[in-house]
């Protein structure tokens, strides 16, 4: 499969809720995320953030689907070594630092909008901590400020997306579950557009943060041919990551803007 020259240039997730509550203890997410799963929440839709999980081993950035595919990495693996048992479960976790609240970690969609929030990608959204990213991201304020208040604390938040007809399911666990401060949203998060791309705004947030304009374009010409091809969006992400690193130089924050010069 060969690389194309930019240029400028789906079926939308079915999950039209966001259910999200704080726990106070670690092991109420350990034993939460199971359930979840047994009621057929896609891992992909679970989203935690909090300071107190420990590692042995300290990461810096966040760890993503692109990191996988760029260093061979096994996520479920590494995301065990790393964070235990039950974020091994979920997808996209790393260490991000949040202004006012400090270093946490993070994983699902919501870690992925987050680092998008801290680059720039919803606007805004730097300036006043996991406030202004959660109100960005559809959160009421007064709820949002609880949030904060919350994780800052030590407490972990979490959110679930899901069909609307799951609501008061999902809903009823997360309290049976211990999850105080319950709050559905009609706002889901951003992530990637299934099928062909059309602009930079059908890019997760952690990728779209990660690539300047020329790559974005790139990115999206080559995975746009690649799936075109293939039909297959893992493999169509592979071939885009591949040529985006071939194309363009990173820098030491993760950030791929300089084109390479061409021999």
């Amino acid at each position: 499969m060969t690389a194309i020259d930019t240029t400028t240039q789906s079926t939308v997730s079915i999950v039209e809720r966001t259910i999200s509550a704080v726990f106070k203890e670690r092991e109420q997410i350990d034993k939460v995320i199971p359930r979840l799963l047994e009621r057929g929440v896609s891992r992909d839709d679970i989203s935690i953030i909090g300071k107190n999980f420990h590692s042995e081993t300290r990461i810096t950035g966040f760890i993503t689907k692109k990191d996988v595919i760029l260093g061979g990495l096994k996520q479920g693996g590494i995301f065990g070594s790393l964070f235990g048992s039950a974020l091994a479960l979920l997808t996209g976790v790393g260490m991000l630092f949040i202004p006012f609240v400090g270093q946490v970690v993070a994983a699902g969609p919501l870690g992925a909008a987050l680092l998008g929030a801290a680059s720039g990608a919803i606007a805004g959204a730097t300036g006043a901590g996991l406030v202004s990213a959660l109100i960005a991201l559809g959160m009421p304020e007064e709820k949002a400020a609880i949030y904060q208040t919350r994780v800052e604390a030590g407490d972990f938040l979490l959110a679930v997306e899901v069909p609307a007809d799951k609501t008061g399911e999902i809903q009823l666990l997360l309290e049976s579950a211990g999850g105080e401060e319950v709050h559905t949203s009609e706002t889901t998060l951003p992530r990637k557009r299934s099928g062909q791309l059309e602009n930079p705004s059908d890019l997760s947030p952690e990728v779209r943060s990660h690539l300047s304009e020329d790559a974005q374009r790139t990115f999206i010409a080559n995975y746009n041919q690649a799936l075109t091809e293939s039909g297959d969006e893992s493999k169509a992400e592979h071939h885009a990551w591949d040529v985006v690193s071939e194309q363009f130089e990173q820098d030491e924050h993760g950030y791929w803007s300089k084109g390479k010069a061409k021999l």
